[in-house]
């Protein structure tokens, strides 16, 4: 229930929760399918010589998979740091400012990530 000083306010809900709720609970899923296929990829490569890792790991599907799966991980891990700022975090330049370097680690780790297996993928 809102009181009328809130509504003066602008204060109370957000709308986004359940945007967020959902949204790290299909990334969740994601990474479950995807991380289990690529640990099947990893195990598959052990002790095999570095051309027919490179070779492997060229192949299209495979290199969607990777993609796909650091994209969902990437979303995953900002989500979840989200949380955990927004609820231990009190001071509001220190929330802001540690929002934001999240959201700056997490591009920065997807985007290195994908030009390793495109540089994989498209050889050098």
């Amino acid at each position: 229930m809102r009181t009328p000083l809130s509504r003066i306010r602008g204060l109370g809900s957000a709308h986004h929760g359940t945007e967020h709720f959902w949204l790290q609970r299909l990334t969740a899923a994601a990474n479950v399918l995807l991380l289990v296929v690529l640990i099947g990829i990893v195990v598959t490569l052990v002790g095999r010589s570095h051309a027919t890792v490179i070779a492997t790991l060229s192949k299209p599907l495979v290199s969607v998979l990777l993609v796909a799966a650091i994209i969902s991980v990437a979303i995953h891990m900002r989500l979840g740091m989200q949380v955990v700022i927004e609820d231990y975090v009190h001071s509001e330049f220190r929330k802001i400012l540690l929002l934001m370097l999240n959201t700056f680690f997490a591009w920065g780790v997807g985007l290195s990530s994908i030009f390793a297996v495109l540089k994989i993928s498209f050889g050098p």
